[in-house]
């Protein structure tokens, strides 16, 4: 029994490998978007036996990179405009859901502390006057962590399973489009007011407000469609890999704005 155990990790850790690097390649461009993905061509270019890689194939279709074929195989996937500004409307209602629980419930204070404890990092960023990409770094762990802390705070299941499924989805986590901001001039003012929600939604959780805590958490998502949009104008797949995946809508693109 012992023996047949080993190689089924050395699978499951295989297949994660390869699941990383194809997802990397996709985003990369690497692999357009309609493009076939066969297994051999992948076995050969990873150095992974077939299994683990149709391991991979099944988990990047379940996150939504690829498609499955009619007639078997895969193809990378590509966005329409719209798919994506409903994921990130659809986060923003799951992480709105999430905070009124938690201001509804009550959240121990060492959890509080956790969450303050990433938005004082952001404050120390914020505090610089022109932004690097050593800050645009630090911002996006410590926005990951706060995302996090407010996941815990819920106590839920039922809704942390769906949140991490919906971030799962290209450009729908929390921190998706930063990198977009990396040379508007508005960088900084943008983060500011992400900022302020931030620490308004745990004042509510804490003041156990939990309408405010939700409509503050569901307009936060909006500056997500904001980048977006910009992503989208800025056409720049080196500085936001897998932008080249979205399709742009001028119907959509109009409405939004």
């Amino acid at each position: 029994m012992m023996t047949s155990a080993i190689p089924t990790a050395e699978g499951g850790s295989q297949a994660v490998r390869a699941q990383l690097q194809l997802r990397e390649m996709i985003l990369a461009g690497e692999l357009p978007p309609g493009e076939r993905v066969g297994e051999v061509a992948i076995v050969e270019k990873l150095g992974i036996s077939r299994t683990p890689i149709r391991a991979a194939l099944v988990r990047l279709e379940q996150e939504g990179l690829l498609e499955a074929l009619p007639h078997g195989g895969f193809a990378v996937r590509s966005f329409s405009e719209r798919e994506v500004a409903d994921a990130i409307e659809l986060r923003g209602t799951l992480e709105g859901l999430l905070a009124r629980v938690a201001a509804e419930r009550g959240v121990p204070s060492a959890l509080l502390g956790e969450a303050r404890e990433a938005l004082d990092e952001i404050d120390a960023v914020l505090a610089r006057p022109q932004l690097d990409e050593a800050d645009f770094t630090r911002y996006v762990a410590a926005n990951g962590r706060f995302h996090a802390a407010l996941l815990r705070m819920a106590d839920s299941r039922v809704l942390a399973r769906e949140v991490e499924r919906v971030v799962r989805m290209p450009f729908a986590s929390p921190s998706a489009f930063v990198v977009v901001q990396a040379d508007s001039p508005q960088a900084r003012d943008m983060f500011v007011v992400a900022q302020a929600q931030h620490r308004a939604v745990l004042d509510a959780i804490q003041r156990r407000e939990g309408a405010r805590a939700e409509a503050i958490m569901r307009e936060h998502a909006r500056i997500a469609q904001r980048n977006l949009r910009e992503a989208l104008r800025l056409q720049r797949p080196q500085a936001l890999p897998g932008v080249a995946l979205i399709r742009p809508e001028a119907s959509t693109f109009t409405r939004m704005k």
